[in-house]
């Protein structure tokens, strides 16, 4: 332990009220994010701690502080302002941070995460004001031991990681990208119920390719091109190391890795520490949920669907394979499954024998599906396959905005009754199509959710509900159940069950309403339920080793250990 993290011992009085011994004292105390209580010290407090003096005299409880700092929120004038109050507030005193965060939820995820997040990693080295998380680069890597014991929290059970090679739908970003990672455990613990001393945030500056950024004077990552091939994987290899070393039991979520590398770092990883790709394995488990209730919605099964899907990056491949599982699961056989996808990249329609990107190949399409159709000399683009593929459901992770023409729309509606459009890339600038649109051109029919939120739409005098297909249902019930399960491995299973547990949830209490997604507000009822449903999976496939859970009522365990923000009485050493 480093000495902060020795200068705070939560303990239990007589009575069993948890209470924190604290080392610390004065101004250096109240610089401490995750343990200052800012007005609400009380004055026995400030007496005993040497704060007496420094604070403003009236004692304000965390309901008010949270009041207070919700007001001075809603005064910013725009978004990315409202990011750095947030960010500013997390800084300053945490605890405060999350109580306000978790009371306005489905209002702030949109600015801590996306959206709005994308722009602050855009802006990150303008907008940079206090240091969070740890770097690795080619100019530490060789200290990286030596660096994670700077981090001053040393029971770190998650830890979201990134490249920086494919933020959102915009790409790389360098040294940006830690922004994102900052959102996410963010989620986790405003979502998911991880306490956020548990977590850290990497990012691995490997250097960027984008022209922008080197000639930026002002640019805070690596001035250099990125690493790639040996040098690349030397860095990551030492990086898993040096956590699997001092924390054994700490889970690692890759985050936004471009697809030539996306894959390879999973399965390289997955079975030397506890891991997995929220891009890949998250959005495809959130996408397989949504496809889930939608279905139940048309009255039919998922392995009657014929699925369109624009996009063959991580997200869109791993959003393919999900689906496999999921038609798989429902009695198909895999080449079965297969002949019911046409996943399609740049050059058109992914075809077996004609794709050179291994990663790929589970979700090629068989030459033979389509040599009836009546193209020449070329892969089919993306009009052409919903055309003859005749699609129930058309799914977008291209990042295009406005590939989802009035053309492809309208055919899609030949083709079924309610057709399912999931256009699912962010920021929303790059949404394929936008609900609106969307409802007009389908004359109302088609079941919709979105990556990022979308206001409900009236066409024709109905109000129509646009699900979020938001990885954030996903990740924190996964990542949660994988802590508390101190689970060695992250299994397909696992990845799996939290999709089914997600779309149960959905049809339990939205699906008689339109809704093919819960609202937001509910994500920490989600994430308790998803939670749940991975730990019995992982306790039964053998990827959790903790035998004192068997035969416990998991719910209810999830529910116990579920951090919320409060502050605790504070005595001196």
């Amino acid at each position: 332990m480093t000495a902060l993290g020795q200068s705070f011992n939560y303990k239990f009085d007589d009575r069993g009220n948890e209470y924190v011994e604290v080392g610390l004292r004065g101004m250096t105390l109240l610089r401490v994010a995750a343990m200052n209580k800012g007005t609400a010290f009380t004055q026995e407090e400030r007496m005993a701690l040497g704060l007496d003096g420094l604070l403003p005299p009236h004692v304000v409880d965390l309901r008010h502080q949270v009041e207070r700092h919700y007001r001075s929120y809603q005064t910013q004038p725009d978004d990315i302002a409202k990011y750095q109050y947030l960010r500013g507030l997390q800084e300053r005193t945490e605890i405060a941070f999350y109580a306000l965060l978790e009371a306005h939820l489905e209002e702030m995820l949109p600015i801590v995460y996306t959206p709005t997040v994308g722009m602050a990693v855009q802006r990150y080295s303008s907008l940079y004001q206090t240091p969070r998380g740890i770097t690795l680069s080619p100019l530490n890597v060789l200290r990286a031991d030596k660096i994670m014991g700077n981090y001053p929290w040393q029971d770190i059970r998650m830890i979201v990681v990134t490249d920086s090679s494919a933020i959102l739908g915009i790409g790389d970003q360098g040294h940006g990208g830690l922004a994102i990672c900052i959102g996410k455990l963010a989620l986790y613990t405003a979502g998911g119920g991880l306490s956020p001393v548990k977590t850290m945030p990497v990012n691995l500056d490997v250097g960027t390719d984008r022209k922008e950024l080197l000639e930026d004077h002002d640019y805070l990552g690596v001035h250099q091109h990125r690493l790639r091939g040996e040098a690349y994987f030397k860095l990551l290899d030492r990086f898993v190391e040096t956590v699997a070393q001092r924390w054994p039991k700490a889970i690692i979520q890759w985050e936004d890795f471009a697809k030539n590398v996306a894959f390879e770092v999973l399965e390289r990883y997955r079975d030397r520490v506890p891991c997995f790709n929220d891009d890949i394995q998250g959005t495809g488990a959130v996408v397989l949920a949504g496809l889930l209730a939608a279905c139940h919605l048309k009255g039919e099964r998922l392995a009657e669907q014929r699925v369109v899907l624009a996009g063959a990056g991580a997200g869109g491949v791993g959003v393919a394979r999900m689906i496999q599982d999921g038609m798989v699961h429902e009695g198909l056989s895999r080449a079965q499954a297969r002949r019911r996808m046409f996943v399609l990249d740049g050059g058109g329609l992914v075809v077996e024998g004609m794709t050179h990107d291994d990663y790929k190949l589970p979700v090629s399409q068989f030459a033979d599906t389509w040599a009836a159709w009546p193209i020449a000399g070329k892969l089919p683009g993306l009009m052409e396959v919903v055309e003859h593929a005749r699609p129930t459901v058309l799914i977008g992770l291209t990042g295009i905005s406005g590939l989802f023409s009035r053309p492809i729309l309208e055919t899609m509606v030949t083709n079924t009754t309610r057709p399912v459009i999931f256009p699912l890339s962010n920021p929303t600038a790059n949404c394929e199509a936008v609900p609106g649109d969307i409802l007009n051109w389908t004359r109302g029919s088609a079941i919709i959710a979105t990556g990022s939120p979308f206001a409900d739409v009236i066409h024709e005098g109905s109000a129509y509900s646009i699900g979020q297909g938001n990885n954030a249902f996903i990740f924190p019930g996964l990542g949660f159940a994988a802590v508390l399960g101190q689970c060695r491995h992250i299994s397909d299973a696992m990845v799996l069950e939290s999709a089914h547990a997600l779309a149960d949830y959905t049809l339990q209490r939205h699906v008689a309403a339109g809704r093919i997604y819960p609202p937001i507000s509910e994500l920490q009822e989600v994430s308790i339920r998803v939670a749940a449903r991975v730990l019995a999976q992982a306790l039964a496939d053998g990827s959790s080793p903790r035998e004192d859970l068997h035969g416990r009522d998991l719910e209810a365990y999830v529910r116990s250990r579920f951090w919320r923000p409060r502050y605790l009485p504070y005595t001196a050493v």
